[in-house]
């Protein structure tokens, strides 16, 4: 394979803030240069006229009709929380501050 079609793993490992060794950016290197010429290999099938598709199997809508329903009073859904505040559950902090 030619110089130009290989993948700058270690280039793409920096920008997703990965830290790899040299075994690993070699391997990925690899890996993903075989995924590409396979890759390659479609463009001998000529797809003039072929619509593009999202999904290759038929697709329906599984979702239900949006019908409002009865839904829980305030009470009743914060009835067996295990901690409340103003009306509201209250949780524990799980995100601290960016600064």
């Amino acid at each position: 394979m030619e110089q130009s079609n290989l993948i700058d793993v270690a280039y793409i490992a920096r920008l997703a803030k990965l830290e790899l060794t040299a075994e690993e950016t070699e391997r990925f290197s690899s890996d993903l240069n075989q995924v590409l010429a396979y890759v390659a290999q479609l463009d001998q099938w000529d797809t003039q006229g072929v619509e593009p598709m999202y999904h290759p199997l038929p697709v329906f809508d599984a979702l239900r009709s949006d019908v409002p329903g009865t839904s829980l009073s305030n009470e009743e859904a914060l009835s067996n929380a295990p901690a409340q505040e103003d009306g509201q559950f209250r949780v524990p902090k799980v995100v601290e501050s960016a600064h």
